[in-house]
């Protein structure tokens, strides 16, 4: 089952070169434990040298100035990410655990990503006029300049996208830190990007390390303007506060536990699909994973029920198997984890769905686990308050809309929410009260590349797509002119 590169050990993407530290780690699959292929493991000086590179692009090339050149160039992305889908898709589906339809999702995102920001670098934003009579102020966006993008292992492709392309339509050039659990697809995305014929050296840097040393680099070097991350809160803190001495610009996208809330008028035969979806997409790695069901009391038995007979019958394998219909986690200690956690809180919970590690001698080699739901009463428990990070929802009963916006708030977290009911009314005053960036009325995670996404409270900073995106990468310089 290797998976083939052209440059082998998976290298990394420095100054339009293809660079090796020299340490060499294997990349194995979580369905069956087996390898997968070999890569290197970026070291520190390899970072440094990224970050060099990118400051002497951005110093020495038009890439700044030259807004045709910048759509060029994410155009050509798009071209060649549309290309390579099946390709990148089976990979994503070997070395991350996701099954094909999901890999296939993730890979139909990018190129309109890629090529909405194509837009963004040929519209400008500034704006003049005459302050008062012979002054005129105009403001003109300016790229910050070096961006340091920060990836995660769960959706790499897209979400490395979804940072660097609004950095680049900005005019930075960027060096992006991806996560060595997917070490094999981060070398193949590098190296399709890295063909694009318009693309000048040192615009877009891409290493992958297993360890944090580049990563705290990017937040700490004097040479680093900006920083996007995406990823768990308690590591959004950290980047924060030792971005602060330098004042660095942060946007931070963080974690999240998304409650599915179901008034006893909606259409539970759309509800419970969506909700069944919301807690398997990505075996539950996912930071809109809507964890947290929470149903009105007309409705509960009827949801619980549904939900249990999904849940349960749900079939878990490889990925890249047509029959599977939710994959391995990424690997055995994130499955080890939530095994853990799982059973030392039951006791905060009635199991509706078991869950866990399966006993099929086929699956015993993979980061396997099954689904599970827990109803649970108390919102002081760790099973509502932790992101858990897997295929684990808990099981809520609410009276009315004051107990449901109550319960739903009750957490640190405000990504998203999902609010199921046939009253529009009801749906909007349940958006206006709910604290969460993204409010979804009779759907789940419908993400568009026009329009922002971010979170509130500990779920993050700034804002992800959209025209503010971009924005997140420049500074606004004021020109005044007296005329005469």
């Amino acid at each position: 089952m290797s998976l083939t590169l052209e440059h082998t050990p998976a290298a990394h993407l420095v100054d339009g070169r293809w660079l090796t530290s020299g340490v060499t780690a294997t990349s194995h699959s979580p369905a069956d434990g087996s390898a997968l292929g070999e890569y290197d493991d970026a070291q520190l000086p390899l970072g440094e040298q990224a970050v060099a590179a990118a400051r002497r692009a951005f110093a020495t090339t038009d890439w700044a100035r030259d807004r045709q050149l910048r759509a060029k160039v994410l155009n050509e992305m798009a071209d060649a990410i549309e290309a390579a889908t099946d390709e990148l898709a089976l990979m994503l589906a070997r070395e991350n655990g996701k099954i094909l339809p999901e890999a296939h999702f993730e890979l139909s995102l990018t190129p309109s990503k890629l090529r909405y920001y194509a837009a963004m670098a040929l519209t400008g934003t500034g704006r003049g006029d005459q302050a008062k009579p012979g002054v005129l102020s105009t403001l003109v966006p300016v790229p910050v300049g070096v961006a340091g993008v920060i990836v995660p292992w769960n959706s790499p492709v897209v979400l490395a996208v979804r940072s660097f392309a609004p950095a680049l339509a900005a005019g930075c050039t960027v060096v992006v830190k991806m996560a060595a659990q997917t070490a094999l697809v981060n070398a193949r995305l590098a190296e399709i990007l890295a063909a694009c014929p318009s693309l000048p050296p040192g615009v877009l840097n891409v290493l992958t390390e297993s360890g944090s040393d580049i990563a705290k680099h990017l937040v700490d070097s004097p040479e680093v303007d900006a920083i996007s991350y995406t990823g768990s809160t308690a590591v959004g803190r950290q980047i924060m506060a030792a971005a602060a001495p330098r004042l660095k610009r942060v946007s931070l996208e963080l974690g999240g536990k998304t409650p599915m809330i179901v008034f006893d008028d909606a259409d539970l035969d759309r509800a419970v699909g969506t909700i069944v979806a919301g807690i398997t997409t990505f075996s539950g790695q996912f930071c809109m994973t809507g964890s947290r069901v929470l149903v009105q009391r007309g409705v509960a038995d009827e949801v619980r029920s549904r939900l249990v007979a999904a849940l349960s019958a749900v079939r878990v394998g490889p990925g890249d198997a047509p029959e599977s219909q939710m994959g391995p986690m990424i690997d055995r200690a994130g499955r080890d984890r939530l095994v853990a956690l799982v059973d030392g809180h039951l006791g905060d919970a009635t199991v509706l769905v078991p869950g866990g590690v399966p006993d099929e001698p086929a699956l015993a080699d993979g980061a396997y686990y099954r689904p599970a739901l827990l109803e649970v009463a108390d919102l002081c428990s760790p099973l509502i308050q932790r992101e858990l990070f897997g295929p684990i929802a808990t099981f809520e009963v609410f009276a009315d809309e004051a107990d449901a916006v109550a319960r739903a708030n009750a957490t640190e977290y405000g990504l998203a929410a999902s609010v199921w009911t046939a009253d529009g009314q009801r749906g909007l005053r349940m958006a206006d009260a709910l604290e969460a960036g993204t409010v979804w009325l009779n759907a789940w995670a419908l993400v568009l590349d026009q329009f922002e996404e971010g979170g509130v409270k500990q779920s993050g900073l700034g804002r992800l797509n959209g025209h503010r995106a971009v924005e997140e990468f420049q500074e606004v310089k004021h020109l005044v002119q007296v005329l005469g």
